[in-house]
């Protein structure tokens, strides 16, 4: 059995499955120590369903920790960059495009030193091992030991990075140092971005999940855990502590699997209705459409993976303004079951809303009765007027597609949505995101650019190939078991040598998982 846990800002949400089975749920309110919440959670399903913890194979978690710390501006380690490229890349030193902000909080220093790459691996200038050292031991007198690693087009040639990387152990032995290459894309300055916030995040990962295995050993569970990645796959515990931007939107990427696993589509639209927003995304062959563009993460782009989901302020406990009438974006979030009137609060919420609306029957709909039936009637048709905006921005044609609503606050879709051709609100919607996490295999991905003038494309494929199956097995998936997704090929012709971009995603089963969690992903 498996529990999966989706930690949102506003609650928490954990479903207990033996295979495809949904054995129990529960939905509880985040708390600020997010393993007291993920306790509660945990504890409230086992109870419901009388199972032995013992029977607990395996814990997934999906957490929003590691986005609010950087969007939030807290608990965040000062981090020093070195990037390889000399002479090149001066102008735009490490950092340039960072808000101010988070520029002083985070960034301790930043060194340029020769080296770096051309596109087809030739050497941009001479590595100097001595000047890395020099930067090493400056790094060290200023007291970091956060450290990220950047080299011009990395992912074609990581052997600067690597060298730079052995250098700095040798200086500060206890080093938390991020390449560039392990996590970003094609593009300097982003892949560099997200290589420095993965270091300054590293500390408050390692915290977070040393608590999530107290939360575990304090239930007696001595199942391993995994955490939830961006892609819709998982990453086991020591992964997570290695690469926590890996993270980063995984609740809505949860809800999409989990929207995919339950209504039995591969392809569709996803609203995912939470407290706060409401989550947008498509589903291409059960897991979320990546991002084609670069990312903004608190301000700061970044080219690593992410999904591309689009988000409104609209949730259950969305306030309401009536003159002019207004929906969100201000919430009172994980305070709706004591804000809102149908709670016995005195603010007015999207929730009450609904309830006056007759859609619903929740908590005392007598608060609501008295409530104006145009402002209600009105408020309910610039919802669905929000969520079909929304829909009709993540579409790619004007052909009518299906629309999966899933989340706590879905009893806000009340009417039809333009431009579906079907709404399918499927069992279990409210846990949707947790189910997603449950369900998850283990994935990785290879983006690198192959100069097709030394290899031929076969070669190049199974080197991609090859290396997004390596990083599988390593964040925990069964060699046995992994297999390639998704083949992507972009021939480059502003660049010689017949240069081609190939992208690679491949999954695997978690080690060691019995066949009932094989067989449950199969059917997606």
């Amino acid at each position: 059995m498996r529990i999966g846990i989706d930690v949102g800002g506003t609650n928490t949400d954990a479903v207990l499955m033996d295979g495809a089975r949904v054995v129990s749920s529960a939905k509880t309110p985040t708390t600020a120590n997010v393993s007291e919440g993920i306790a509660k959670a945990m504890r409230k399903v086992i109870a419901d369903s009388g199972i032995d913890s013992a029977a607990i194979d395996g814990v997934m978690i999906g957490t929003t920790h590691f986005t609010n710390a950087v969007v939030e501006r807290k608990r965040l380690t000062p981090t020093a960059c070195i990037r390889l490229g000399l002479p090149a890349t001066v102008c735009l030193p490490p950092m340039v495009d960072w808000p101010q902000d988070l520029r002083d909080l985070v960034g301790g220093e930043s060194h340029l030193a020769h080296g770096g790459h051309e596109f087809d691996g030739r050497e941009i200038s001479a590595y100097q091992p001595d000047e890395v050292r020099d930067i090493a031991v400056r790094i060290r007198d200023a007291g970091l030991d956060a450290i990220a690693i950047s080299s011009v087009f990395s992912p074609v040639n990581a052997s600067f990075e690597e060298q730079t990387a052995e250098i700095v152990r040798e200086a500060i032995p206890d080093a938390n140092i991020t390449l560039s290459s392990e996590i970003g894309r094609i593009g300097l300055l982003e892949r560099e971005n997200a290589a420095i916030m993965n270091s300054c995040l590293r500390g408050l990962a390692a915290r977070t999940v040393d608590g999530f295995k107290a939360a575990l050993d304090e239930l007696q569970i001595r199942a391993p855990f995994y955490i939830s990645q961006n892609d819709g796959t998982l990453m086991n515990a020591d992964f997570a502590k290695e690469y926590p931007v890996l993270t980063f939107a995984s609740g809505p990427t949860n809800s999409m699997r989990g929207a995919a696993f339950l209504s039995g589509l591969r392809d569709a639209i996803v609203v995912d209705v939470g407290g706060t927003t409401t989550d947008i995304g498509v589903l291409q062959h059960g897991f979320p459409r990546p991002a084609a563009l670069a990312v903004d993460i608190g301000g700061v782009r970044t080219n690593f993976r992410m999904p591309d989901t689009y988000s409104i302020g609209l949730g259950g406990g969305s306030l309401i303004q009536s003159e002019p009438l207004k929906v969100g974006p201000q919430s009172v979030g994980y305070e709706l079951t004591s804000k809102a009137l149908v709670f016995g609060g005195d603010v007015l919420t999207a929730t009450d809303m609904i309830v006056a609306g007759g859609s619903e029957v929740i908590g005392d709909v007598g608060a609501v009765s008295g409530l104006d039936a145009d402002l209600v009637a009105a408020t309910q048709a610039r919802i669905m007027e929000m969520i079909a905006i929304a829909v009709d921005r993540m579409k790619t044609s004007a052909t009518p597609v299906p629309v999966i609503v899933v989340g706590g606050g879905s009893i806000l879709v009340t009417g039809e949505i333009e431009g579906a051709s079907e709404i399918i609100k499927p069992e279990h919607f409210p846990v949707a995101n947790a189910i997603g996490a449950a369900i998850a295999q283990v994935g990785g991905e290879c983006d690198r650019i192959f100069s097709l003038a030394e290899m031929n494309r076969d070669d190049a494929l199974n080197q991609a190939k090859a290396e997004a199956s390596e990083r599988a097995v390593n964040a925990g998936a069964a060699p046995e078991s992994i297999e390639i997704v998704d083949v992507e090929e972009v021939p480059l012709a502003y660049l010689p040598g017949n240069a081609t971009r190939i992208m690679v995603k491949a999954i695997g089963d978690l080690a060691g998982a019995p066949p009932s969690v094989s067989s449950m992903n199969g059917g997606n």
